[in-house]
């Protein structure tokens, strides 16, 4: 007689008796996948650290476990990391684009430097030129505000063998920091000092919207603090600065070379390393 319960309920394997084996599917760029839990459906756009992370036709991203509950062609699949690519073999770039020297060694710092105004603007320049300003031995330092460029000029003045490069926020006609720059330009230390700037309110809107994952920054209002109103339109957290710094990690982590960055930012700091490189 047929025993319906098995002959041992307890052998080897009787958890996985009768379960489907789901097929693994590399998470490579571009290939459209489903999130089961949610619907949420959209293109790899990137893989790292356990976590895929999507992009929908509206270009709205986000991060999800690689694993199981994802659909492909409407098919349950587990997603695992794609093979890594061969090494290239050709010259290496840095996240500039510039090419990358093997086994280069750190410059000494050269008295020459490069000012910009804050934190972030100083992050966001390392992350990009770091190996190049290492190379050169070019120190990048941040001023707080252009407010206090003046009184930094006047403890320790630029020279011919000490040129100094600033990058300014907001450099548009009529703006305060315009008026500033071209005061500092006219007077004695005008001719060793390049002072040169984007267009925008703060150096996050330098990170292209695209690299965001967004359609455009959103637009702050008068009197509204940007960073607050920026993360407010974009609905994350600005009760105090910790969120803030958190904002701008979020940002940060979107560039990975100068092709995140907006064209008008590259160009000026391309042009500042040049002028306090020159022999």
């Amino acid at each position: 007689m047929d025993d319906r319960y098995g002959t041992d309920v307890l052998a080897d394997g009787w958890r996985k008796r009768g379960q489907r084996e789901l097929p693994r599917v590399a998470a490579s760029r571009d290939l459209v996948v489903e999130v089961v839990a949610d619907g949420f459906c959209g293109a790899v756009i990137a893989v790292a650290s356990g976590m895929v992370e999507l992009e929908d036709r509206h270009a709205r991203r986000r991060l999800f476990p690689l694993g199981p509950g994802f659909l492909v062609d409407g098919a349950d699949v587990v997603l695992v990391p794609p093979v890594a690519a061969p090494a290239p073999t050709g010259a290496k770039r840095t996240a500039s684009g510039s090419f990358a020297v093997a086994d280069a060694r750190a410059r000494t710092a050269r008295a020459s430097r490069i000012f910009v105004e804050g934190r972030h603007d100083a992050e966001l320049v390392e992350k990009v030129w770091g190996d190049d300003l290492r190379a050169e031995g070019v120190v990048v330092e941040y001023l707080q505000g252009i407010d206090l460029l003046a009184a930094v000029l006047e403890d320790e003045p630029p020279s011919a063998q000490r040129r100094y490069g600033v990058l300014v926020d907001h450099l548009v006609p009529g703006s305060k920091e315009t008026r500033i720059a071209q005061a500092i330009e006219r007077g004695p230390h005008g001719a060793h000092l390049r002072i040169v700037g984007h267009p925008w309110i703060d150096v996050w809107q330098c990170v292209t919207p695209r690299a965001m994952g967004i359609e455009k920054w959103p637009e702050v209002p008068r009197g509204i603090e940007f960073k607050v109103g920026v993360c407010r339109a974009l609905g994350w957290p600005a009760r105090d600065q910790a969120d803030i710094a958190r904002a701008w990690q979020r940002i940060l982590a979107a560039v990975h070379s100068y092709r995140d960055l907006e064209p008008a930012f590259l160009g000026r700091v391309e042009e500042l390393i040049d002028f306090v490189t020159e022999p």
